[in-house]
């Protein structure tokens, strides 16, 4: 499939994370957790025992064993492909790391105009791990949809110019603010490696794709409209003729949510700071919404779980579509019988 093909329905297509997604009625309310894949399971850290992030994610039957892992325990309504948002930066020669405990680390960040020739085009020969990953896990997921993914040009840009992670982002506003031509650059440049890393996992088979923008809750929202927005908007361009959904998800950007989904996602993420009613009003119809349970409510008791997803639930009863997932990703010591809890009460408190 190619951006210029009619979509045709696939055994996805009517599933309920597809139908949510769509603004379709549905059977039940769909559940997914970020960070699903990997992080809390025990099966996960057997598999990866012994061999680093980055290894992990260009190792086919591994990618794939470790996305069904959920599937399989949690009975969720969709896998996302295991991987990490850094990968095709890696995959056209950054030298980088994902060091334990700390995130991934760049070894020469990207400061001057004459860094960006390390940056060079992605093409699918530069990744063709995860082609062969989405066609293995494809054919065994059958209609239960895969969900693709890409970091966006501000949260790839911020690694990069800071040389790892960063609660300040000193340098990457410093450039976004003192040389506006370098920095748009930069993300223009990202934006079209992002792109290229999406079609490739579409056109392998992926039913939806998410941008994460993980750090752009750092931002203001005249900041982000000038400086961001445009390289974001640039990369949902580039998929929107595959017809699949696009999901847009970042932390602390309730004051970014009208703009996030009028950079053209379908279905727009909420961390847990800003209940969905109230998200729903600041983005605006014609989105679906995902989200937003508060990712550490899943160490307290049963009851407590069942009943701070039942708020969630009813903050969400109005909505166009609605995707259940956590307010950020699953943290790694939380228990999976705990996420099984939360999958089944959703899906029978949902049911129609």
């Amino acid at each position: 499939m190619t951006a210029n093909d009619t979509p045709q329905p696939t055994a996805t297509y009517d599933s309920a994370f597809l139908k949510a997604c769509r603004r379709e009625p549905v059977p039940h309310t769909p559940v997914w957790f970020m960070r699903q894949a990997g992080r809390s399971l025990p099966e996960y850290r057997k598999v990866r025992e012994g061999i680093p992030m980055l290894e992990s994610c260009t190792r086919p039957e591994l990618v794939t064993e470790i996305t069904l892992q959920p599937v399989r325990r949690l009975g969720v309504d969709a896998a996302v492909f295991y991987s990490d948002i850094v990968v095709p930066l890696k995959a056209i020669g950054v030298d980088l790391d994902i060091k334990p405990g700390v995130g991934p680390v760049v070894e020469q960040p990207i400061r001057t105009r004459a860094d960006l020739a390390r940056l060079r085009d992605l093409t699918p020969e530069d990744v063709t791990y995860v082609t062969e990953a989405i066609g293995l896990l494809t054919r065994e997921l059958g209609a239960t949809p895969l969900i693709g993914f890409a970091g966006a040009p501000f949260t790839l840009a911020s690694y990069l110019v800071e040389g790892g992670p960063s609660r300040t982002y000193e340098n990457a506003k410093a450039m976004m603010y003192g040389d506006p031509e370098l920095w748009a650059d930069l993300l223009d440049r990202l934006a079209d490696i992002t792109a290229a890393f999406l079609k490739v996992q579409i056109e392998a088979g992926a039913s939806a794709v998410q941008l994460f923008d993980s750090w752009a809750g750092a931002l203001a929202p005249a900041d982000y409209r000038k400086s961001v927005m445009p390289a974001s908007v640039k990369v949902f361009d580039a998929v929107a003729g595959y017809g699949v959904p696009r999901i847009h998800f970042g932390v602390g950007t309730g004051e970014l949510l009208g703009l996030m989904g009028e950079a053209g996602a379908d279905v727009v993420g909420v961390d847990w700071r800003v209940p969905l009613d109230e998200a729903a009003r600041r983005v605006g119809p014609g989105k679906a919404l995902q989200g937003n349970l508060d990712p550490t409510v899943l160490f307290t008791d049963k009851d407590t779980l069942a009943a701070k997803a039942r708020e969630v639930l009813d903050a969400a009863a109005g909505l166009e579509g609605h995707v259940f997932n956590l307010g950020h990703g699953v943290m790694p010591n939380t228990d999976p019988d705990a996420l099984a809890r939360l999958v089944e009460y959703v899906h029978t408190a949902t049911a129609r």
